[in-house]
């Protein structure tokens, strides 16, 4: 019955790792050929793939894992995806009912650990409730904010008989009593909105997480093409709006851009699209924007005013709320405001060749960027890497960008770049990441390898865990306190694995292996030695307002 009910909701891809409670299920699925089970080298991974794989489709993941350290193994990669509001179904095993509660073999309350990561979760103790767990699990990962629901599955529910067969009745519409995910947009809001829009003398548009979901980036095109408002990206909102757009100005916050940043502290009216205002885009919240007035648009009516005092909220998504002010707004222009934002810079700063020739990260990036012609769908792993591609790859289309943003997971690149290649086999698929961060998921080179992905991986190798070395720097007066990481020889180490590995130490040499690297089928992990201690900028300081940013 689990096995149809899966097909019933369209799952063509299960991420896991199997184990004595979930035995029966994999039973199952011996049986089952619609369903590609993709077996990770780690939980963790499993986790991590299903979540690259519905950043990159926008269908919900789905992993399958044991019970007890099978379980808890997810528990990084369920609140990886909470945090970016990403749709996901994790079962897990469970000893059977009988021994709950009673400290039994691979047994831990995954249900309670998982209440505050999870949009919903649930236990299942009774084997007819399974069609409407699962109906319902898929509808909350799916609807509203979306997220990750995990669904606990005791050994003898899963070995229990039915009276009578399971009939497959196909998706049907969910109710859930106190469940509302479609809000009907405020058409007075609406209204209000667009009057302060035609107004404005220096509007501006920030696009969230929340500016992926459903035609909203054609929306959102369409709205720039007719007003001319600049626009700025927060971290999670690449690829929503093309980067290389003239009224593009880069990503917003501790690391924006000096455009993006001055833009929002000149503004006099800010829309947000699908954005919650985390700690890294408003900085000082108190001096965030003080004199603009404040729009903000949002499914999550928890978002609306939780960071920002806001003058207008509206709560619904981004999609209904573009095609209403479509509806309402004239052509606009704004050339003096334009005139003004010209003066700053639209991007991160220039870099500078090192002395010595050694590579720099920024030109590894930008030679990536330039072998995919920008159309690759980049994952990273968190830290310096991951601020260089976002500023240095040009994203144009959304969900091209699979990064760990609210919850800064190391390790989440390279499983993530699994999940989209195996969603997406004939598009190329790269992972950018560091030594640090390369070196929590490393066995997953096994999992491309079996599979034969066409997944690419560059590893930015400074011997460092580069990001908080350079706040070791800047902010704790050099004082380098366990941040010196060694590392093995990538490119050899992935040939045991049976990948292709090539290395690179200058610019000629990175522009030659990448270039091999795109020719060659399946995974290819590239190793850059790149110089160690080059920093990340603009960066504010913590607590400081976006206006306090250290250029170079």
């Amino acid at each position: 019955m689990l096995i149809q009910l899966l097909l019933e909701q369209e799952v063509d891809t299960i991420f896991g790792y199997p184990g004595g409670a979930v035995l029966p299920v994999y039973d199952a699925l011996f049986d089952c050929d619609s369903i590609q089970h993709v077996l990770v080298r780690h939980e963790q991974a499993a986790a991590h793939a299903a979540d690259g794989y519905a950043r990159a489709t926008g269908k919900p993941g789905v992993t399958l894992v044991t019970s007890g350290p099978g379980a808890t193994n997810t528990i990084t990669g369920i609140a990886t995806a909470y945090m970016d509001s990403v749709p996901m179904i994790v079962l897990t095993g469970q000893v059977p009912t009988h021994l709950l509660g009673l400290d039994s073999f691979q047994e831990v309350d995954i249900f309670g650990m998982t209440m505050s990561v999870t949009k919903q979760n649930y236990i299942v103790t009774d084997p007819t409730d399974l069609p409407r767990i699962i109906r319902e699990a898929f509808h909350i990962a799916t609807t509203g904010r979306p997220g990750p629901v995990l669904i606990d599955l005791p050994k003898d529910i899963m070995t229990a008989l039915l009276e009578s067969p399971f009939e497959n009745t196909g998706k049907q519409s969910i109710y859930i009593e106190g469940y509302t995910p479609n809000i009907k947009i405020n058409d007075a809001k609406l209204e209000a909105i667009t009057k302060r829009l035609v107004t404005a003398k220096q509007p501006i548009l920030i696009v969230g997480g929340g500016s992926l979901a459903g035609k909203s980036s054609s929306l959102l095109q369409e709205l720039i093409s007719r007003c001319n408002f600049p626009v700025v990206a927060t971290l999670m909102g690449i690829g929503a709006f093309p980067s290389e757009h003239p009224l593009h100005l880069g990503m917003l916050g501790m690391h924006g851009t000096v455009a993006a940043n001055r833009a929002i502290q000149a503004a006099d009216v800010i829309v947000c699209l699908g954005v919650r205002f985390s700690d890294r885009v408003s900085g000082n919240r108190k001096a965030f924007s003080p004199d603009s007035f404040k729009i903000q648009i949002d499914i999550d009516n928890a978002e609306l005013n939780k960071n920002i005092e806001i003058d207008i909220a509206l709560q619904g998504s981004v999609e209904q709320a573009l095609s209403g002010i479509l509806d309402r707004i004239p052509k606009l222009n704004h050339t003096a405001w334009h005139d003004k934002i010209n003066t700053w810079a639209k991007h991160a700063p220039a870099f500078k060749p090192s002395e010595d020739g050694q590579l720099t990260p920024q030109e590894v990036i930008r030679c990536l960027d330039n072998a995919t012609n920008s159309d690759a769908i980049i994952s990273t792993d968190v830290g310096q890497h991951q601020i260089w591609t976002a500023h240095h790859y040009q994203f144009g289309t959304p969900r091209s960008f699979l990064t760990s943003g609210g919850l800064g997971t190391m390790g989440y690149g390279f499983p993530a770049a699994i999940g989209a290649a195996v969603a997406f086999p004939n598009r190329q698929v790269v992972c950018i990441s560091g030594d640090g961060s390369f070196q929590m998921n490393v066995q997953e080179i096994m999992t491309a390898v079996d599979l034969g992905l066409n997944v690419k991986v560059a590893i930015l190798k400074n011997g460092y865990l580069g990001m908080v070395r350079q706040w070791q720097q800047l902010f704790l007066n050099n004082r380098y306190s366990a941040v010196r990481i060694s590392s093995p020889d990538f490119a050899a180490m992935a040939k045991t694995f049976g990948a292709h590995g090539l290395s690179a130490s200058t610019l000629k040499e990175a522009e030659t292996i990448i270039k091999m690297a795109f020719v060659i089928d399946g995974p290819v992990i590239m190793e850059f030695e790149v110089i160690e201690e080059a920093n990340v900028y603009p960066i504010v300081p913590p607590g400081a307002s976006n206006e306090e940013m250290i250029e170079e």
